[in-house]
Formats: C-alpha cells, sequence, structure tokens
C-alpha cells in the first residue's frame, strides 16, 4: 500500500531557477515557495517529482551547501 499526500498545485510563474544556473542544460533545481512551504524540483523534469520541506528544512539545506562550497 501506498500513502499519497495531496499537495497543492504549484503555478509555473511560482518556480524560479538558481542564480548560479548557467541556463547550458546542467544540473540545476527550480525552487518555489507557497503557503509556507518550499517546494523543489529538477529543472529538467518540471512534470517530475516535486520535494516538498519547511522553509527551515530549506534554509538548513541552503546553510549545509554554501559551507560545503566554501
Amino acid at each position: 500500500m501506498r500513502n499519497q499526500i495531496t499537495v497543492p498545485r504549484v503555478p509555473e510563474s511560482a518556480w524560479f531557477k538558481s542564480s548560479y544556473s548557467s541556463g547550458e542544460g546542467g544540473e540545476c533545481v527550480e525552487v518555489a515557495t507557497t503557503g509556507g512551504s518550499v517546494h523543489v524540483r529538477d529543472s529538467k523534469t518540471l512534470a517530475g517529482p516535486i520535494v516538498r520541506v519547511s522553509p527551515e528544512a530549506w534554509s538548513g539545506l541552503v546553510a549545509l551547501a554554501t559551507a560545503y562550497e566554501a
């Protein structure tokens, strides 16, 4: 049995790519913030799965990525 969670649809206008994205088809994610959640998807697979996390979890991930980059 699979548990399925209904997630509100995120408007296409809400999605944005990282400022680090070169637009050359590399590995990139798109992010949208709606209703107190942060939604993340693969920019190459727009109809694919979406990960939804809390703003606090997203901030933690960004902090880890920033620390790793340094």
